[in-house]
């Protein structure tokens, strides 16, 4: 590559490389920056020409990386990370003044009081601000917030997160949850109607509550019908109002559908559990991850639902 064309070589077009390499997908890509597919293909067009090498290739399934690409990729994030750093030492974070895309981790539960509130804060300041809020789902949260796929997350867990940095954000206990007018809302819960309630999860086989509760049945002989998954709370709210199943959450996700749901307790101990912001250790030298957290952890104090608890946990 020769000086002209190192010249010709822009901050976007490095984030455009970096957005190709992660999703493999042009489209992907495209929402990952917010932008066009048609600027996101020019912007591919340029380094094609600057690093003479296609560096993504068409597929059936979006688009794979060239050999150079994939020399590319470890000294293209390197960059970004440094071109970062370098804004964050010399500039104070201002919201009103960025157009940074921040990335956030959780299920659509957190999700329901952080976003509006947040959206707020946005609006009051006249921020260009892009939040993306993603499903948890298989993601290894320590490697995506390691390598700035993420910038936080929002995760439930009985035990504190070891390999995250985190705060508590409240403590919850888990319920059985029916509609009003399941045929067996009436009744307690014993081990064999646990049971034989067909149930629906949240990413079961993902979780290690459900292991647990696996795990207490076994011990008794027994075995619960898990079947159907979904991917959000809201899903399992509308099988739930609309089925007899039945599904086991935490306690605060059902009473803001205590109108639609009954709750009682479960036949066997459960550990209360936490709700954790986790950030990587490497962030907090970042003023923007910094500001968010912050906004977060207020909207939670402010939160009716949340307010209960705030207990930090380093």
């Amino acid at each position: 590559m020769s000086q002209s064309d190192i010249r010709s070589l822009d901050i976007g077009m490095i984030r455009t490389f970096d957005a190709l390499m992660r999703e493999r997908s042009v489209s992907r890509a495209a929402a990952r920056l917010f932008l066009s597919q048609p600027a996101v293909s020019a912007s591919l067009a340029r380094l094609r020409k600057i690093f003479n090498d296609p560096l993504f290739i068409r597929t059936g399934h979006g688009v794979s990386p060239t050999p150079k690409a994939l020399r590319l990729a470890p000294k293209i994030e390197k960059t970004l990370f440094e071109f970062s750093a370098l804004f964050d030492e010399e500039l104070d974070f201002s919201p009103g003044q960025s157009s940074r895309i921040f990335r956030v981790a959780g299920s659509d539960y957190p999700s329901s009081w952080v976003l509006p509130a947040l959206g707020r804060v946005l609006a009051a300041c006249g921020s260009a601000i892009r939040i993306v809020w993603e499903p948890v789902g298989s993601l290894n949260l320590q490697d995506s917030l390691s390598r700035g796929e993420l910038d936080l997350a929002v995760i439930a867990r009985i035990k504190p997160p070891h390999d995250l940095e985190h705060l508590a954000l409240y403590q919850d206990h888990y319920v059985y949850a029916l509609r009003r007018d399941h045929p067996r809302a009436a009744e307690a819960v014993s081990l064999d109607s646990f049971c034989a309630i067909p149930q629906i999860f949240l990413g079961y086989g993902t979780s290690t509550l459900d292991d647990r509760i696996d795990e207490i049945l076994a011990a008794t002989g027994r075995q619960r019908n898990a079947q159907m998954v979904v991917s959000s709370f809201a899903q399992i709210i509308h099988q739930l109002e609309h089925s007899d199943y039945a599904a086991v959450m935490g306690n605060r996700v059902a009473m803001t559908h205590a109108k639609q749901l009954v709750t009682r307790s479960l036949p066997f101990d459960l550990p209360a559990y936490s709700s954790f912001l986790c950030w990587d250790k490497k962030s907090v030298h970042d003023p923007g991850v910094e500001w968010l957290k912050g906004q977060i952890l207020a909207i939670a104090a402010q939160n009716p639902s949340t307010a209960l608890t705030h207990d930090i946990v380093l």
